[in-house]
């Protein structure tokens, strides 16, 4: 079996009441290149070992006070993903069981192989680091601040997006990822294979538009010429497989997809997240790919909302858009008024999140130059690129409050959370200030 490394950063925490066995131990560990802290009980380890340790445990189980066993399920009560490694003198197979049962990493009796003890520490070292890898990539999605800022948005359809993204990427199942052009769907396709079990493996993206039907054949599923490289399905093996365009596909081709994924079985097998683009209105990906086709991808879905859609999320990207190119170009962002704010949320936004990065940057350009306004960079390609499509109206107190946030968002940003600052420059007193802050989610935390 090939020997894995030592994954980065990882400790061991090494718990035994016997000082030549923890020692013996930690410097055989060390030498194999890990970071490792010696306890002489346990009682002792639970002070430092906490539900985020970065790293696995090695604890003996015949241990005056709490011995190993009442340690593993004070551990696994802290952290039930924490890999922990016991060792007996004693042969006890019973005690073994029972220890797996509880949630033990693995079980090796004294006197054990070194090498075993390396490689039985590496592998449970990396499986933590992608538990505690795969937990930052969550948390990181749940609050919204995603692992690109297109994910970012506190409506009510970015919420659910992040809810499925969590959900499905933690299941094996192959994904059907729909939206308009524009809307972040390869974005989207990243974090499904970033928050679930093939997190590490390959992650390869194929356009079904980018070649004509034989080329894109032989690279998907392989030709006659040995001298080729493997086709995708085989290199994306226990990996993921993105298919962008699926609606592109020849049928011949979506017949052969078919049949490859109907041969596959299991975790070890290539994940498929297929990425429909919906560019008519009337027409949904059921109605573009053949029905067994459809309906096997389409067992896990995910639709990806267009920007009218969100709301209040749309000035939230504006800023944070207008903020990064500005600090590119050098200069100040532009400040919005209330009737370019309320231009911008009733904007059709037809090339979605894509559309909306180039009015920022224009926006920023025009600042730069003192001349322009938002409306110009609006109307034109609203009308151009989609007459057909009309927002949603929405009441005026939605208007109203997603400008006052935005301001107050925008002014907090500007003078790095000090709030008497703030209070000047918008004419509020503080309790009116703190209690619009609370209304919005506005943490002065976040600016300082």
């Amino acid at each position: 079996m090939a020997e894995l490394p030592a994954p980065e950063a990882m400790r061991i925490a090494i718990v035994d009441d016997e000082q030549d066995m923890r020692q013996s131990i930690s410097q055989w560990l060390a030498l194999s290149g890990f970071e490792t802290e010696t306890f002489g009980s346990a009682e002792d380890a639970l002070r430092v070992i906490g539900p985020g340790y970065p790293g696995i445990v090695v604890s003996d189980i015949r241990m005056p006070g709490m011995d190993g066993m009442v340690f593993l399920k004070k551990l696994m009560a802290l952290d039930s993903a924490l890999p922990v490694i016991l060792i007996t003198g004693h042969g006890d197979v019973p005690m073994a069981v029972e220890a797996m049962r509880i949630g033990a990493y693995d079980f090796m009796e004294k006197p054990f192989n070194p090498d075993r003890m390396t490689d039985l520490a590496k592998r449970a070292s990396e499986t933590r680091r992608l538990t505690l890898d795969n937990r930052t990539l969550r948390r990181e999605l749940s609050d919204g601040t995603a692992l690109v800022r297109m994910l970012i948005g506190a409506s009510p359809v970015m919420e659910r997006l992040r809810e499925d993204i969590l959900d499905l990427g933690q299941a094996d199942g192959h994904v059907l990822v729909e939206g308009e052009t524009g809307t972040g769907k390869s974005l989207v396709a990243h974090a499904l294979h970033a928050v679930g079990p093939r997190q590490g493996k390959k992650f390869i993206v194929q356009s079904c538009l980018s070649e004509d039907e034989g080329a894109l054949g032989a690279i998907l599923f392989g030709s006659s010429n040995p001298e080729d490289p493997l086709p995708l399905v085989e290199q994306a093996r226990g990996g993921t497989l993105c298919l962008e365009d699926i609606e592109a596909l020849s049928p011949a081709l979506q017949a052969k997809l078919l049949t490859v994924l109907n041969a596959q079985g299991g975790s070890a097998e290539t994940r498929i997240v297929a990425i429909c683009n919906l560019t008519d209105v009337e027409r949904s990906a059921e109605d573009m790919l053949r029905p067994d086709l459809f309906y096997r991808l389409a067992a896990m879905r995910v639709m990806v909302p267009p920007l009218r859609q969100r709301g209040e999320d749309i000035l939230t990207l504006f800023t944070h858009m207008t903020e990064q190119f500005a600090e590119e170009y050098g200069c100040d962002a532009p400040h919005i008024s209330a009737q370019e704010a309320a231009q911008l949320v009733q904007a059709p936004w037809p090339g979605n999140v894509r559309q909306l990065i180039n009015v920022a940057e224009r926006a920023v350009l025009q600042a730069r130059r003192g001349s322009g306004t938002i409306s110009s960079l609006l109307t034109p390609e609203a009308t151009e690129l989609s007459p057909t499509i009309v927002t949603e109206g929405k009441p005026l107190k939605e208007y109203v409050e997603a400008f006052e946030r935005m301001l107050i968002d925008n002014t907090m940003r500007r003078h790095k959370g000090s709030i008497a600052s703030v209070m000047e420059e918008l004419c509020l007193p503080r309790r009116t200030l703190n209690e619009k802050m609370a209304k919005y989610g506005l943490s002065r935390a976040n600016y300082l």
